[in-house]
């Protein structure tokens, strides 16, 4: 299911707040933009190590490989 359509959403959202006058609205907005953007965009996959593209590292949800080493 494609959910880019929510970015279109908020951008509209923004442009209504800085229309109208309303900064604070407008920076939280800038910041959901950017959140949508981001956990809407296709993940990738690395195909020799298994971890998760960098979308999902700025998204705070790819845990990684941080402390496995090869015995865990």
């Amino acid at each position: 299911m494609q959910s880019t359509w929510i970015v279109d959403v908020l951008a509209d959202l923004r442009t209504y707040a800085r229309t109208n006058a309303l900064p604070a609205l407008a920076a939280q907005l800038d910041d959901a933009l950017l959140v949508a953007a981001i956990e809407t965009a296709p993940v990738k996959h690395h195909a020799l190590d298994g971890t998760r593209g960098t979308h999902d590292a700025i998204a705070g949800r790819n845990p990684g490989k941080i402390g496995a080493g090869k015995g865990a």
